[in-house]
């Protein structure tokens, strides 16, 4: 049987015609003739010559006026291609015999298939320079994916053609990406694209210019979001943009008209010149044009608006943007340079400005010498010495410079600090003396909220150089100084020597077992001083009468034996040096001979140096321990008789650095005079020795910023929420990633000496601030950690129950600490026990003072809150409960213990109450009061109609609170945060029944006003891993980053990575891309004050570190004057 003719593409077979075929060259254009493969040569077959050529110009046409150009499938072709096989019967093979030409015949078919697998790469790469076939046209021809359900007649196939998107995302990547080329359309006028230009291999200008010089130059450029073609494109200077701004419409234009694309605008005003048309199109604007506009705008600006900051950083900050397209070194410094003296103009017209002085100190930075720099810095502090932001700056600075930094130098630093600002605080308090008023000024109250902010960074550097018993000096000295100072009308320098002698004595110190303050003790002492003289004078008074003529010595006979005992003297000294000369010798000789045995030359040098890491390992351990150990600072004891005495004397004298002076500390001490300051400090105290307490300070304060750059441990707080999403990611996913946050950076360790301390501390400032709800707090938890610690069984009843009593016992008319006690009770599930305490304090606090009475509303909300968190029940009989007692605070009736079900009409009086009250707490937000009862107020009503109404109801009365206090005042108030941290709550107990979205918006928009709260982290995190896709959250946390950069967003960003079992690339590039050895080095260079982190060399990287480097690290540990406890011979000898 003869194979079938094959007929053009698009054509049908002709009839057979009955007239004699003519003889041409190219048989295919008589369509009658019918060529067979047995008389024409296969290559004549080919499509390709039948094709009419006039339909090639059309297509053309057709190409250039599309708008956009989407890629051919291949499926045609290939259908194509294997439509002859299919037509054709299956060829018949014959076997021939061998012969010697076979040879050659297998080379001219190896010739020939390397020929078309070379044609082939050449229509490949011709196809991707085109963009016609370069990306998502294989997954259209894809038949089966590996994870489908269909069923395949094969069980696998080869993937022949590649897929670049697995290359970008890692994995097989099933849908497909946007890739966008230059748009260049022939008019620009914005009617009709008349053509395309199409950058190719051979004229592309990104590929002639020399800004890719340095790229690959085997990398592709036909992906646009990693290609370096179009990011140096982007980047280049003369490279033309074209700005498309949508006109402004009249203000007859109705808002549901639309805007047309073709309408475009311009900063350079219209030009085009078709008066029948509204569409104006653009002027082309290279980065050379922009940075001529924009100098010429900013100067403009300057001239116009001279005492404007805002305008003076951003024409700083443009210069910046300029440097980093400078490719020339000497470029980027003279831009510096315009920089600086743009900022040097800006401080001559603003001197008091203190930001610009900052941006203009940070370009000196970028340009001058460590000792030019600290030249400069002096003299701006001279001329402005009572700013707190220039000295907390210039401290960072000092401390961070490594080659000058030394334990010492930076203590200087922070004497003239505390002296410049207790000395500006010294002169406002005095004019605020002399003016009538006598409420405290607010300027005095902020000035000292920084001086203690400075008092608390030295406390912290202390800590960390590891002074650690100097640290807790500081804070006995400063506490004593300036809240138990004596009522004596004393000058600064009476009141130092006064303090002196109580320093030098043997009373306690606050912290101390019996320690009673300073003035207390100033008392007593006094009083016992003028017990003794009584008793002196009685003594006197009872002997009596004459006692006989004494002789007195004459000067010949006071001579001669002055004269004996200094001979005697000379003796002994003689006697006493010989002995010392030989006592010294013999040690010596035996302290060389003992170092040799163990390995260690003297005389060696640096040779006899250690260099077993083992040695070094032992030594950081026992170094680590001792400053976890040895906080306290040690007093001298007053025996000096009997031999136990000399035992002590000896272990004082090895311990003579730990004790602290008074020497040692009078220079850093100051008088605090405001209330607000005071108690500032002391919460600063309980918080810098892990003591728990409520969060006072709103965490956009300079105060929140400080503590968690200093963080050494992560604190409790933090670690619940860190563990809270660890939780939650690994319960979604059941996936067990075997992640402990603790095991990473580990907990703060309390132990219980340290708890003790501050329990004593905070008892004994309980006297100076009577009935503090946060103070007794803080005491009862750390009474519970501390008997928690002592006892090794766990407690029967609440730790902190007996202190709690004792304590009402003392003031029974304290209903804040009844509440607090009972919330204790709560914790530890005595709920019925934390009812009568509740109970007790509502109906007594009816009889009590009108200040008194104002806590009420607190009482109602934290009993009301202990009630909803008791699991015990089903939970309807607590909500009962809750809803009974908020019913008695709005309608203002007496409050009276829970029987029943609250009717109808007591909770049409309770919300109309409420309402009246959110009255007058809105009418007190706006005059600026804003404290706690209110806060709990609105936070109660908020739960009242949650309850009672429903979710919505509730968030619609924290709405409204919302929009009584302006969005500034919001992001500095401690307590309007508690309320938006209280209002997601509520959003989050109910998003099963409402929208994610809600949360999810109400989520980010706290966070642009509080980008560092925990709090909120926490819920972006959770929210966001069942709203959103895990790169859109990715790209939030690092937008957070990015825009306001914390530790607290980078822990919540890790979290994520590690719980949910994250990518080890996301992991190690949210630590930082670079190795352990050179992050290390980069570390103590930037933070040559943390001895925890000099020891974490020893600790975490000593199988990086050799022991010769180990070595250095303890001599530069030295040279830096931190505080090391313990001798590397000690541990040669233990080993020994």
């Amino acid at each position: 049987m003869e194979p079938k003719s094959i007929n053009p593409p698009g054509e049908s077979p002709a009839p057979p015609s009955s007239d004699e075929p003519k003889f041409s060259l190219f048989p295919v254009t008589n369509p009658s003739l019918q060529i067979t493969t047995s008389s024409v040569p296969q290559w004549l077959s080919n499509s390709s010559f039948t094709t009419d050529l006039s339909t090639i110009n059309d297509d053309v046409a057709s190409l250039l006026n599309r708008e956009t150009v989407q890629s051919p499938s291949q499926d045609d072709n290939d259908s194509d291609e294997n439509q002859a096989p299919e037509n054709s019967l299956p060829p018949t093979y014959a076997i021939l015999e061998s012969s010697e030409s076979d040879g050659d015949g297998m080379e001219r078919e190896e010739k020939k298939r390397s020929k078309r697998k070379k044609k082939k790469r050449k229509r490949d790469r011709s196809d991707e320079r085109s963009g016609f076939h370069g990306y998502g046209s294989r997954k259209s021809r894809v038949r089966a994916w590996a994870d489908s359900e269909a069923n395949t007649a094969k069980d696998y196939y080869f993937d022949s053609n590649g897929d670049r998107d697995n290359l970008a995302f890692g994995c097989t990547y099933r849908m497909d990406i946007a890739r966008h080329k230059p748009y260049y359309p022939l008019n620009i006028s914005g009617r009709h694209v008349k053509g395309l230009y199409w950058w190719n291999q051979s004229g592309s200008l990104g590929e002639r210019d020399g800004d890719i010089d340095a790229l690959d130059d085997k990398m592709k450029s036909s992906g646009r979001y990693w290609s370096g073609k179009y990011m140096a494109l982007e980047q280049h200077k003369s490279f033309k943009r074209i700005h498309l701004v949508a006109p402004k419409l009249s203000l007859h234009t109705a808002h549901d008209e639309f805007i047309p694309l073709s309408d475009v605008g311009t900063s350079h005003g219209a030009v085009d010149s078709e008066p029948d048309s509204k569409i104006s199109s653009t002027l082309e604007e290279s980065w050379e044009d922009e940075m001529l506009n924009k100098t010429r705008e900013f100067n403009k600006l300057t001239r116009e608006q001279p005492h404007d900051e805002k305008v003076w950083i951003a024409f700083a900050e443009f210069q910046d943007k300029v440097a980093r397209m400078q490719r020339q070194k000497g470029a980027r410094l003279q831009l510096l340079e315009k920089k600086i003296s743009i900022l040097e103009k800006a401080v001559e017209l603003n001197p008091e400005n203190e930001d610009l002085l900052l941006f203009l100190l940070k370009a000196y930075q970028a340009r001058d010498s460590s000792d030019v720099l600290i030249g400069r810095w002096e003299k701006i502090l001279l001329q402005h010495s009572g700013s707190y932001k220039l000295w907390s700056e210039f401290l960072h600075v000092v401390q961070r410079d490594f080659s000058k930094f030394k334990v010492s130098v930076v203590r200087k630093m922070y004497v003239h600090a505390i002296e410049a600002l207790s000395a500006s605080c010294s002169k406002h308090s005095r004019q605020a003396h002399q003016a009538p008023d006598s409420s405290p000024d607010p300027a005095i109250v902020q000035l000292e909220l920084c001086l203690v902010d400075i008092f608390l960074s030295l406390c912290r550097f202390e800590w960390q150089a590891g002074y650690r018993e100097v640290t807790t000096a500081l804070f006995q000295a400063e506490i004593e100084f300036s809240l138990f100072c004596p009522p004596l009308l004393l000058t600064e320098q009476s009141k130092q020597r006064l303090f002196e002698h109580f320093w030098n004595s043997h009373g306690a110190r606050v912290g101390e077992e019996g320690a009673l303050g300073w003035s207390t003790w100033l008392e007593k002492e006094e009083e016992t001083r003028q017990q003794v003289i009584k008793e002196d004078l009685s003594h006197e008074n009872e002997g009596g009468g004459w006692t006989g003529w004494s002789e007195p010595l004459s000067k010949d006979k006071e001579g001669v034996t002055n004269f004996e005992v200094e001979s005697d003297n000379d003796l002994v000294m003689e006697d006493n040096q010989d002995e010392d000369e030989y006592k010294d010798v013999e040690p010596e000789d035996d302290t060389e001979n003992l170092l040799k045995s163990l390995g260690i030359d003297i005389s060696a040098g640096d040779d006899g140096e250690v260099n077993d890491i083992l040695t070094w390992i032992k030594w950081s351990e026992e170094e680590f321990s001792r400053d976890c150990d040895q906080w306290m600072p040690v007093r001298r004891k007053s025996d000096t008789t009997s031999s136990t005495s000399e035992a002590l004397k000896t272990e004082e004298d090895e311990q003579l650095s730990r004790i602290i002076l008074y020497e040692d500390l009078n220079e850093y001490l100051f008088t605090l005079n405001t209330k607000e300051s005071r108690i500032y400090l002391v919460s600063q105290f309980i918080d810098f020795y892990g003591g728990k307490m409520s969060q006072w300070f709103c965490t956009n304060s300079s105060t929140w910023t400080e503590n968690t750059l200093s963080l050494e441990d992560l604190p409790d707080f933090m670690l619940e929420k860190l563990k809270c999403i660890h939780n939650v990611l690994t319960k979604a996913q059941n996936i067990p990633t075997g992640f402990t946050f603790d095991s990473l950076l580990g907990s703060f360790t309390m132990n219980g000496a340290m708890m003790k301390f501050v329990q004593n501390a905070v008892l004994l400032c309980l006297t100076v601030f009577p009935r503090n709800h946060i103070l007794e707090e803080a005491v009862l938890i750390c009474e519970e950690v501390y008997v928690t610690k002592m006892s090794s069984s766990k407690c029967a009843v609440t730790p902190c129950r007996a202190l709690a009593k004792s304590l009402l016992k003392s003031d029974r008319q304290d209903v804040l600490l009844c509440g607090v006690y009972a919330r204790r009770e709560a914790n530890y599930g005595n709920i019925d026990l934390a009812r009568k305490v509740f109970d007790m304090a509502l109906l007594s606090v009816e009889g009590l003072p009108e200040e008194i009475q104002s806590n009420a509303p607190l009482l109602y909300f934290w009993y009301a809150e202990a009630e909803l968190a008791n699991k015990t029940d089903d939970g309807r009989e607590s909500s009962y409960r809750a809803t009974h007692l908020l019913s008695c605070l709005g309608s203002g009736t007496k409050y009276s213990p829970f029987k029943s079900q609250a009717s109808s009409l007591q909770l049409l009086r309770a919300r109309q109450g409420f309402k009246e009250k959110l009255r007058t707490v809105g009418s007190s937000w706006v005059r600026g009061i804003i404290n706690d009862q209110t806060v709990a107020l609105v936070c109660s009503a908020a739960l009242f109609e949650e309850l009672t109404t429903g979710c919505d109801a509730g968030i619609e009365v924290l709405d409204l609170a919302f929009t009584m206090v302006l969005p500034e005042r919001r992001s500095r108030s401690y307590q309007l945060e508690y309320l938006f941290n209280y209002y997601i709550r509520m959003l989050q107990r109910h998003q099963k029944k409402s929208s994610l979205i809600n949360v999810w918006e109400s989520i980010s928009q706290g966070l642009q006003m509080y980008p560092f709260s925990p709090e909120l982290l926490k819920g972006v995190v959770e929210v966001g891993h069942f709203h959103t896709t895990s790169n859109k959250l990715r790209r939030i946390l690092d937008e957070c980053c990015y825009k306001k950069p914390s530790v607290v967003v980078w822990l919540f960003a890790l979290s994520y990575e590690m719980s949910r079992g994250g990518s080890h690339h996301r992991i190690r590039g949210l630590f930082e891309r670079a190795v352990a050895r050179r992050i290390f080095f980069r570390a103590i260079h930037a933070c040559p004050w943390s001895k925890r982190l000099w020891l974490d060399g020893f600790l975490k990287l000593n199988s990086i570190l050799t022991g010769k480097e180990l070595s250095d690290l303890q001599e530069v540990m030295r040279d830096k004057e931190l505080n090391l406890r313990t001798d590397i011979y000690e541990i040669l000898l233990q080993e020994s």
